[in-house]
């Protein structure tokens, strides 16, 4: 048999989905993952376009600096460009190799396990950009996160950057792979449920150690020809 993949229509269904993956052959998966890859780099190029993170540019404009500064912001989106791609490339087939080799699960039910998560991971970002975009400034922390909680009550930039990537999507993405995987392996559920939420604080202690990195003092100290690490 054969099923067309609606993403929207499975999205609250995650049930029937399961089922239809098991029982039928599912058409469309590469369309709706054309469709996240677009949504994605969308995302990504308004948040750019409005000016989040490009605050190391200022100087530019400020010193009246028209042609590179022009030079620098189209520099910067196509970037960012980049690295939304490779975002949604490594989250959709990355991790799904990675879960399909790890755990045995089917080929095709992880990759659209990494879909859904991917989407939802692209829906927290659409929704701080646009909040930003809103309220006109941005914040160093997602009002979806621990991030405002910590970075009321810690004075530590590495834990406030680690509780702002434990977030409410996390919560959705955890559930959303812990039924998958219940699913398709014969793993402990128990032990499902503590794996994800180990790999998900792993993956926040990593992010929030790269987020210390400074990385526009490097690529400034490069650019001027100077040693960034003194």
């Amino acid at each position: 048999m054969i099923s067309d993949f609606r993403f929207w229509h499975f999205f609250p269904r995650q049930g029937q989905l399961i089922h239809n993956i098991q029982t039928t052959e599912m058409r469309n998966v590469s369309k709706r993952i054309a469709w996240i890859f677009l949504m994605g780099l969308l995302v990504f190029a308004v948040s750019e376009v409005w000016g989040m993170n490009t605050e190391s540019l200022t100087p530019l404009l400020a010193a009246g600096m028209w042609d590179a500064y022009t030079v620098a912001r189209w520099t910067s989106l196509m970037g960012t460009l980049l690295w939304g791609g490779f975002y949604v490339a490594f989250h959709v087939y990355g991790t799904a190799f990675l879960y399909s080799k790890l755990l045995r699960l089917p080929w095709r039910a992880a990759l659209i396990m990494q879909i859904y998560v991917t989407a939802l991971l692209i829906i927290e970002k659409g929704l701080i950009s646009l909040l930003f975009a809103v309220t006109g400034y941005t914040m160093s922390v997602s009002i979806f996160s621990f991030g405002p909680i910590a970075y009321t009550f810690l004075d530590h930039s590495f834990l406030i950057y680690f509780f702002n990537q434990l977030t409410l999507f996390t919560s959705l993405i955890i559930a959303v792979q812990y039924r998958f995987i219940r699913s398709f392996t014969k793993i402990n559920p128990a032990l499902i449920l503590f794996g994800l939420i180990i790999l998900h604080i792993v993956s926040a202690l990593i992010v929030a150690s790269v987020s210390l990195i400074p990385v526009d003092d490097i690529l400034g100290g490069f650019m001027e020809g100077g040693n960034p690490f003194e």
